[in-house]
């Protein structure tokens, strides 16, 4: 490496976005059920006992629309549009029986989570997939996922005004291990590359761009007077595996993910395969 490429190496790594704090508050919720009586109350008071736990839901309105007053998506976005809303809370495979299955979120929750710019907080199904009764518990351990944590400021503060004073927010990170695999070996055919000092860089600096931002927002948290633990969790794995055995390990209480793309109409990378998957678990969705 000549002494421009050098600088070059040296100068891109200190130049690394750092996490800004910005404090949110959440004061107005739609909660949205296909259920209605006495089923649609019991819905809602699950979403007000998990919204009650959550640090920037100060004096918090909330407004009920049950399942006889929308059907479409699309009434659902008119009846958005009247409340305009902090966030809307609902959940999965709202008129439709394709909860019973493991494919979707529904129709309803896809155009939600796409057409509008409102969080979505997404609980399980009333008749939870598990056969078991789900019940809301506190928000003292979030985890906070994207593809690229890096420069990702507007997740984390979504994430922490969902926690618990004084609970911990899990800052993650998953290397995809196929896809570094399949870059490896087309550096291993190139012969003037040392192909296991590659490997040894290139994951060392795949690692450390994650840890060094999680570490200044950790830091910047820390300095405004936020009550939050910042625990960062990086590693390298097949993406959804990894993070259900992680989410399962560390008895995450909520999750936050990214569902917008610059690039297609359809749930952002990780985020959809993993709102499918993680049917028992509530999901904020960006």
């Amino acid at each position: 490496m000549n002494k421009v490429d050098q600088f070059e190496s040296v100068f891109r790594s200190a130049t690394r976005e750092r996490f800004q704090y910005e404090r949110r508050t959440v004061r107005s919720v739609m909660i949205v059920t296909d259920r209605t009586g006495d089923e649609a109350q019991a819905f809602a008071a699950q979403v007000r006992s998990l919204i009650g736990s959550m640090a920037g839901a100060e004096e918090v309105t909330t407004v009920l629309i049950e399942g006889d007053r929308f059907q479409s998506p699309q009434d659902l976005l008119e009846l958005m549009e009247a409340q305009r809303p902090d966030v809307v809370a609902t959940h999965r495979c709202l008129h439709s029986q394709a909860w019973r299955w493991v494919f979707t979120l529904g129709a309803h929750v896809d155009v939600l989570t796409q057409a509008t710019t409102t969080p979505v907080l997404l609980l399980p199904h009333p008749e939870h997939a598990t056969g078991e009764e789900w019940s809301p518990g506190t928000t003292d351990r979030i985890m906070a996922i994207t593809d690229h944590l890096d420069g990702e400021a507007s997740l984390i503060n979504a994430a922490l005004s969902c926690l618990h004073p004084g609970g911990t927010l899990f800052l993650s990170h998953v290397e995809d291990d196929a896809v570094f695999e399949r870059y490896i070996d087309v550096v291993s055919r190139i012969p003037e590359i040392d192909t296991e000092l590659a490997r040894e860089k290139l994951r060392a600096l795949l690692l450390k761009e994650p840890a060094d931002y999680i570490r200044s927002a950790g830091a910047a948290i820390a300095e405004a007077g936020v009550e939050a633990r910042v625990q960062a969790v990086i590693s390298m794995g097949h993406r959804v595996a990894e993070y259900r055995t992680l989410i399962e390990a560390h008895g995450i209480d909520l999750l936050v993910l990214n569902t917008k793309d610059e690039d297609h109409s359809a749930m952002h990378g990780l985020a959809y395969p993993l709102a499918v998957e993680l049917r028992d678990l509530p999901l904020l969705l960006l």
